[in-house]
């Protein structure tokens, strides 16, 4: 269900992580450099209302948490061991997804793109540098600071989804390891089975 909800907030938007081998000056940061929260409004094309997610950055762009609408869970992405942390609030359970093939991220950009530089902005009060994103299905624009934040980007992503999102707050403090970490409280489930796969109940960590 919190994956869900994050794959609809994120439409629009949705960016895979790459290593970075161009110059610095071909394209944005990927990445933030230092950690930094920030809330987004993320509106996908043809709802009628933006959604409110808000995300947290760790600063060496390994770590990721987004949370979803209305506190109904968090998705915490480790890109150091390929771990998408699924955890669902109402029932105080979490999922671990091995994603070995790697991890796609609504809120970070991708080589995989071409970037053309344009100008400068500022949104939710902050300074950002304006750039032309293309891909193979379209065309965005994202105003990305100098330290690796996308705080506002509209246009077709590179999956063909259209929409915006638009940073309203942000944050540059200290955030603490316990933040992409399941609450210590929270069971452990399987998730489910991939499909064509024999199908089960999912247990939890206390039946194993």
């Amino acid at each position: 269900m919190a994956l869900a909800v994050l794959v609809a907030s994120g439409a629009g938007c949705g960016m895979a992580w790459a290593q970075d081998p161009s110059p610095p000056a071909a394209h944005p940061p990927l990445t933030p450099t230092r950690d930094v929260q920030v809330d987004y409004d993320v509106q996908p094309d043809g709802v009628p209302e933006p959604k409110k997610v808000r995300t947290w950055f760790a600063y060496n762009g390994g770590l990721m948490r987004i949370d979803s609408p209305q506190g109904m869970g968090e998705t915490i992405l480790n890109r150091m061991n390929r771990q998408v942390t699924i955890i669902i609030n109402p029932q105080k359970i979490y999922s671990q997804l091995d994603a070995r093939y790697g991890i796609r991220n609504p809120f970070l950009l991708d080589l995989s793109m071409s970037f053309s530089r344009k100008g400068t902005s500022s949104v939710a009060g902050v300074s950002c540098t304006e750039w032309d994103v293309r891909t193979d299905q379209g065309t965005a624009v994202a105003c990305v600071t100098d330290d690796g934040v996308i705080l506002r980007e509209i246009g077709v992503d590179g999956d063909g989804l259209k929409g915006r999102l638009e940073a309203t707050h942000v944050s540059y403090e200290p955030i603490a390891d316990s933040m992409f970490q399941p609450p210590a409280d929270y069971r452990r489930v399987d998730p489910p089975p991939p499909p064509g796969s024999p199908s089960g109940t999912p247990k939890t960590s206390e039946q194993k």
